[in-house]
């Protein structure tokens, strides 16, 4: 097999459209943009996202001087400052190597990035709808179809991640999740995952209200982990809070209207929600050493009975599971029957979307099934 061409450096210049005499770059901003062409020189990009990264970074070189044609553009931007340990500089690289290479529509699309006064800015599409985690406190709780899309995107989004990348998320929650109002669905945030040199990974990373209870507990850990996170993400936008202590019977009938029988054997020992306090959001505050023992000893989060259908109770139920030898996998769960009814349930996510939140729906047709 022949060897693989090695990409051409960057070419990045301060020239362009619209550019006068007078509009020269100053050493300080040609310096910038020579360090970045440096380090960005280092990613493996085909000639495709060579060229797209040229024009982005040559229009940031002229922005100073001119009105571009796509400053009407939104986007979101994620700043990092680089006076860091090599290490941590060398995990940048990576990110930024999986980003230029992520290409799905279950993943935030990457931009482009320029270097300016000490930081590298990534950036990256608006998703207008926000994180997941602001929808629900919006909404109270998020019906049981809208979450059947949401499985969809996320599931997709973390086989692309593991098939196409080899790596896992390791930070799936609410708030990385993010919707718009043409009714898309995506993951973010998964920049703290590194490179995997395998299909294992021993790190402490991610946040610990989310982690399976085998990272937890320091051992070995792979995609199953982030299946759990996904699980416990369910519950939650389910229920309008975190599940974790699960709610008592006076709560679940405070949170849906109506007498209602919890995942477990019909009662729950824990405390009862204080008076006032709204429906979405935490449940009984707790230490985080109570919280983390109680992922790690005591019996999962369930949804309860008698609101959401059998099939969706199993699919959570299946996520949850203590064992990540007995967790379903990306592929039992992509063939579950939830799944399997969600993917030809006609939705009209961004409608919701757009009621919940108080968008304006785009003219262009919206996605109806993810």
């Amino acid at each position: 097999m022949a060897p693989k061409r090695r990409p051409m450096p960057l070419n990045i210049t301060p020239t362009g459209e619209g550019q006068t005499a007078s509009t020269t770059i100053d050493a300080a901003t040609e310096a910038n943009l020579e360090a970045l062409q440096k380090k960005l020189g280092e990613l493996d990009l085909d000639d495709q996202q060579k060229k797209r990264l040229e024009a982005f970074l040559t229009q940031k070189a002229k922005v100073r001087h001119s009105r571009p044609a796509w400053s009407s553009l939104v986007m979101a931007r994620k700043l990092i400052h680089l006076e860091i340990k090599p290490a941590i500089r060398n995990q940048i690289i990576r990110e930024l190597q999986v980003l230029h290479e992520c290409n799905s529509p279950y993943i935030v699309g990457f931009y482009g990035a320029f270097y300016s006064d000490g930081e590298i800015s990534i950036c990256m599409e608006h998703m207008d709808g926000g994180s997941l985690d602001q929808v629900l406190k919006e909404a109270r709780r998020i019906p049981e179809e809208i979450l059947g899309k949401v499985s969809i995107a996320v599931l997709r989004g973390l086989a692309y991640l593991r098939e196409k990348h080899q790596i896992m998320h390791r930070d799936v929650k609410p708030s990385n999740i993010l919707v718009n109002s043409r009714g898309e669905i995506k993951l973010c945030d998964f920049g703290v995952s590194g490179q995997l040199i395998d299909s294992m990974a021993n790190s402490f990373v991610g946040t610990r209200s989310y982690m399976s209870p085998e990272r937890l507990q320091g051992t070995h850990y792979s995609v199953q982990s982030d299946v759990w996170s996904m699980g416990l993400s369910l519950v939650e936008l389910s229920i309008g809070r975190y599940p974790i202590p699960p709610p008592d019977a006076k709560e679940l009938e405070a949170i849906f209207g109506r007498p209602v029988m919890d995942g477990g054997e019909g009662h729950s020992t824990s405390p009862a929600p204080a008076p006032g306090r709204p429906v979405s959001g935490h449940g009984p505050a707790m230490a985080i050493f109570e919280l983390l023992d109680y992922i790690v000893n005591e019996p999962p989060p369930k949804l309860p009975h008698g609101v959401f259908t059998s099939d969706f109770q199993d699919f959570v139920t299946k996520c949850l599971i203590k064992n990540p030898a007995e967790r379903a996998d990306l592929k039992m769960l992509m063939n579950h029957t939830f799944i399997k009814r969600s993917e030809v349930e006609e939705v009209d996510f961004a409608g919701w979307l757009c009621k919940t939140m108080g968008l304006n729906q785009p003219s262009t047709p919206t996605r109806t099934a993810v």
